[in-house]
């Protein structure tokens, strides 16, 4: 299944050139990074009032869709 990422965008002139959501100085990795910190969206919304929730979802697609399907051998805890 292909996914269309109408939201994320890719500009060398914005962040050098990382993948962004909507051109704004957000990236990606920052969304990903801040779902983890605010798990409950309204209060990840309060932080970053600019964020919808479309742009919240495609990040997390984009992010899990370029991550690469490998073994990672973790230490035990």
């Amino acid at each position: 299944m292909s996914a269309t990422f109408d939201r994320i965008t890719v500009d060398p002139g914005i962040m050098n050139g990382q993948p962004c959501i909507r051109n704004m100085r957000l990236t990606v990795r920052r969304v990903v990074e801040s779902v983890a910190l605010y798990p409950d969206w309204d209060e990840l919304q309060e932080e970053y009032p600019e964020l919808e929730i479309e742009d919240i979802r495609q990040a997390l697609q984009f992010a899990a869709g370029n991550l690469y399907d490998q073994t990672l051998a973790l230490g035990a805890a």
